[in-house]
């Protein structure tokens, strides 16, 4: 079994507290910082002494929280900026090894990875994209983010209007942060490319690239 972490999770709402039950549930110690009252009684109630009463952006209470032998801080607040501060300090002030925040507006998203937060979690683009993979011709979808080195992992279709077509790999200026990791064309197996493959019309390519360079790869492949 993996060492039990000290995991601090700032909001006791609804997310907070089914995190928290599951997390309690696998053997980890848990820390809730809720600044309502009633929800630090509920939390209290039903998941025993493991809430705070408090603002998680407050130094005082994060001190207070023993923040400084935490293994992780998970913000899951309704509000992006306190989500935002509670990482930033918990990261900066007491060099927690990784932070998890939950983005409420999508547009955040890229913010908050920008700013050094090592995970996000975006509600609503998560299902977007879920609903996006059930459309087959759908040209782009998102499959890993590993947000500490800025790289994600997506998956673009080669589509009609693509500059790519008739082009080898080799020959596209793709970015220098960017790698072609697998082929998958109808009617044949998984491969991986190499610089002399010519891609066609409705392959469809997993590619490692960075947020920086996904819109170049996006025109350059999609169209």
């Amino acid at each position: 079994m993996l060492k039990p972490l000290y995991i601090v999770i700032v909001g006791g709402g609804n997310i907070g507290y089914y995190l928290s039950k599951a997390l309690l549930n696998q053997g980890h110690e848990v820390l809730i910082i809720e600044r309502e009252v009633r929800k630090c009684e509920r939390l209290e109630d039903e998941l025993g002494s493991c809430c705070m009463r408090g603002d998680g952006c407050e130094t005082a209470v994060l001190t207070e929280a023993g923040l400084n032998r935490a293994d992780v801080l998970i913000a899951t607040t309704s509000q992006d900026e306190d989500n935002l501060v509670s990482c930033q300090v918990a990261k900066h002030r007491f060099k927690v090894p990784r932070t998890i925040a939950l983005v409420n507006n999508p547009v955040n998203e890229n913010i908050f990875k920008k700013l050094g937060i090592d995970g996000t979690i975006s509600v609503t683009n998560t299902i977007l994209e879920h609903v996006e993979q059930e459309i087959p011709a759908h040209p782009l979808i998102h499959l890993l983010t590993m947000s500490g080195q800025m790289e994600e992992v997506v998956e673009l279709l080669v589509t009609k209007e693509s500059p790519a077509i008739g082009k080898s790999i080799g020959h596209l200026r793709l970015p220098a942060d960017t790698t072609i990791a697998l082929l998958m064309r109808e009617g044949e197996r998984p491969r991986i490319p190499n610089t002399d493959t010519v891609l066609k019309e409705n392959d469809r390519i997993i590619a490692l690239t960075t947020i920086d360079s996904e819109k170049v790869l996006d025109k350059m492949i999609i169209g």
